[in-house]
């Protein structure tokens, strides 16, 4: 392929009028001169020139797609492939004479070419992830893990051509001598290999997104997501701490994922009371009074029927759980006794906030069971506790 490439050459030489064998290491340094200046100014041109107009055309379109796939450092990417493609064409006119010379310099612009092509495919892939963010459908995915293996790849492949350049051998020798060694490849990208697959099942079954808070006590994360790449996902907890954890351990263990509590516009509000079961009894007639005066019990109420104080203010907390209006009316309504202990009879809350925020939560926790705590005596019911040594003393 050179010989042909220097036969040209020579044939294109002498229609010039110049002689092959006039051609002296003066006239070469000058042709070569001549090249280096051709191939900075085409540089030049176009990053001064192509580059404005082409970002001039994207900002008059309504795509914004195009302004990341153009973007500065995707065109200065691509300029970078002018100098060594220039000079694999031009420098045989300046080493017709010096086929070793041609040969060593053809070599170091291919090495060139291949390394700032896998800079070129490492640029677009930022690109690509940038416009996937801005995606309404893939801005929650997990797909940076995805690209980063992307760019293993090309780099990897990128490095085999590099040896295969250097060492005048066929790409697929190369190839055929490492897949004797797979197992140790295998062990060395083990992280990597797991990661990708992990991240692929992760988005595919869309188990988790940057933004979505976790649990994984085994892991001590409980925060939210900032990030998931191919070897880590960080996870910031709520005391800023930062924790990361390998994506192929999301997949093998069991994680807790709030978003569903987000999505719902809820957050779930689950806890319980413990009533001293000595101050449970039937209401007398004049309690039951008592309780239709405060609007504890409708008037029309039969008196006949035995009513149970409990009873009574359990209906009393599921009126107020329903008319308190930062609780979530769409969403369960629950006031239920739990099983009988020896520290009383638990009486549990259940219902959810209107905001799953946490500030605005934990509030109206507080708030319902002030109220549940305060409002208990009014039915002649006690709460248990554990007795102190103050009510030892007394």
């Amino acid at each position: 392929m050179n010989n042909e490439v220097t036969k040209e050459i020579a044939l294109l030489l002498q229609n010039l009028g110049v002689e092959k064998n006039d051609i002296n290491w003066g006239t070469q340094l000058t042709i070569l001169a001549a090249i280096i200046i051709i191939t900075y100014l085409c540089t030049k041109l176009f990053r001064h020139v192509v580059i404005p107009l082409i970002h001039k055309i994207t900002a008059r379109t309504k795509a914004k797609w195009d302004d990341y796939l153009f973007n500065t450092e995707m065109m200065k990417a691509f300029s970078r492939l002018i100098p060594p493609i220039m000079l694999y064409v031009l420098l045989p006119f300046a080493f017709s004479n010096s086929p070793q010379l041609l040969n060593f310099s053809l070599k170091v612009c291919l090495m060139y070419l291949d390394i700032v092509t896998i800079l070129l495919v490492g640029t677009f892939l930022n690109s690509l992830y940038n416009i996937s963010n801005e995606h309404e459908k893939l801005r929650n995915r997990p797909l940076k893990g995805i690209y980063q293996m992307i760019k293993l790849i090309t780099i990897i492949i990128g490095i085999i051509i590099l040896f295969s350049i250097i060492l005048d051998q066929n790409p697929t020798n190369i190839l055929a001598g490492l897949g004797a060694s797979a197992a140790v490849l295998m062990l060395i990208f083990k992280d990597s290999i797991l990661g990708l697959v992990a991240g692929v099942q992760l988005s595919a079954n869309d188990m988790l997104r940057p933004g979505d808070w976790i649990t994984m006590t085994k892991y001590g994360a409980d925060g939210y997501v900032i990030e998931v790449s191919l070897t880590t996902v960080k996870v910031q907890n709520f005391d800023k701490t930062i924790t990361t954890i390998p994506p192929y351990v999301l997949v093998s263990d069991s994680f807790q994922n709030w978003r569903g509590m987000r999505e719902t516009g809820g957050r779930r509000i689950k806890r319980s009371i413990n009533i001293d079961m000595n101050t449970i009894h039937f209401c007398t007639e004049e309690e039951i009074q008592a309780f239709i005066q405060k609007g504890f019990l409708d008037k029309k109420t039969d008196t006949s029927e035995k009513i149970v104080n409990l009873a009574v203010f359990r209906s009393y907390l599921l009126n107020y759980l329903n008319n308190n209006p930062k609780v979530n009316k769409d969403l369960m309504i629950m006031v239920r006794q739990l099983q009988p202990a020896s520290e009383g009879m638990p009486l549990e809350i259940y219902c959810f906030s209107d905001t799953p925020d946490w500030i605005p939560y934990e509030t109206l926790q507080s708030e319902i069971f002030e109220h549940v705590m305060a409002m208990a005596p009014e039915f002649n019911l006690r709460l248990f506790q554990r007795p102190a040594g103050t009510d030892l003393q007394s």
